[in-house]
């Protein structure tokens, strides 16, 4: 039984964080939730029993062997070094950490092992990154990845609580404010987070440098287009992948098929394929529409999808705990 603090338990991560935390009977003996200043001293519920939020001061105080953090880079960055100091295992699953060499950035199907007993603040892969290379890891084994084409579709979930409220504003007609600089209903955004000197945005180039540390590969070329479209459920991915090895559309499949963490749904005769609505509420990666490059060689395009609030964040930072406490590091 272990005590585990959340930071950041009242947002819609957070929120997930608690529920997957139930879910996956994860053996919790005291939990604490903490959230920013405005909302210490309410109650919020966990397994039907209220839980009274704290400070994030008063977290660290109560020294818990994990702490599990959901409330932003600022937040992490001005904390989490605190509670390391306390021998607390940080799973953050902010940016803040992620390309700090020091910080091993895990998804559990394919890098747990970089997880020491001195690595005491993990980090959780941004979303979109976690779902593509939990459905490419072992066709890199296989058969080794040269470049990577992504285009994303990222639900407004991925914002928060208030793109949410938004997006439903905007379809009843009701003004309120906006956390989109334009309109998300009937409409796309070609931009997730802010731009850069290089014409991408932050989001685009957290993909690229988090698939190679993921993959221990800096030689994979990845190029991302990153698009908030009007729905909830989850992410999809267009991804087109070019091997350094020639592959076998069949041999792909079986290998997609044994992958841990996926589930193929690719069946073009029944119109078979992978949807948010078919991923929201679930914790697998969803992949489908496999097929060659007609255009060049050793080149395979894939559909992906998940549902950015349990595998894209909650779910993989409780898998994170669970392998922490199966190897005895807790």
């Amino acid at each position: 039984m272990y005590k585990v603090a959340i930071i950041g338990a009242t947002g819609l991560v957070g929120s997930k964080m608690l529920e997957v935390l139930a879910e996956r009977n994860f053996p919790v003996s005291e939990l604490i939730v903490a959230a920013s200043e405005n909302s210490v001293g309410k109650n919020i519920m966990y397994r039907n029993k209220s839980y009274t939020l704290v400070s994030v001061q008063a977290a660290v105080d109560a020294k818990p062997q994990i702490a599990i953090f959901s409330a932003g880079g600022s937040t992490s960055l001005a904390w989490a070094e605190k509670f390391a100091a306390n021998g607390t295992f940080v799973i953050d699953n902010s940016s803040a950490w992620r390309m700090n060499e020091k910080c091993p950035l895990v998804v559990p199907e394919i890098n747990a092992a970089t997880i020491t007993s001195a690595t005491k603040i993990i980090a959780n892969p941004n979303c979109s990154t976690i779902q593509m290379v939990v459905a490419l890891a072992d066709l890199n084994h296989k058969f080794k990845i040269n470049r990577i084409v992504v285009s994303t579709y990222q639900s407004v979930t991925g914002t928060g609580m208030k793109a949410v409220k938004q997006l439903m504003d905007e379809r009843n007609k009701i003004e309120s404010d906006k956390v989109y600089p334009h309109q998300i209903d009937l409409n796309l955004l070609p931009q997730i987070d802010t731009f850069l000197e290089n014409g991408y945005t932050k989001e685009e180039m957290k993909m690229v440098h988090e698939t190679q540390k993921i993959l221990g590969d800096q030689n994979i070329k990845v190029t991302a287009t990153c698009v908030r479209v009007p729905v909830m459920g989850g992410h999809s991915e267009s991804v087109n992948v070019s091997f350094e090895n020639e592959f076998d559309i069949r041999e792909v499949r079986s290998i997609l098929q044994k992958t841990k963490g996926v589930i193929v749904t690719d069946d073009i005769a029944t119109l078979q394929y992978p949807m948010p609505l078919h991923a929201h509420e679930k914790d697998e990666v969803f992949v489908g529409r496999i097929r060659r490059d007609e255009t060049q060689p050793k080149t395979l395009n894939l559909w992906i999808v998940s549902d950015n609030l349990r595998k894209g964040a909650a779910t993989n930072a409780i898998q994170i705990a669970e392998y922490l406490a199966q190897v005895h590091l807790i």
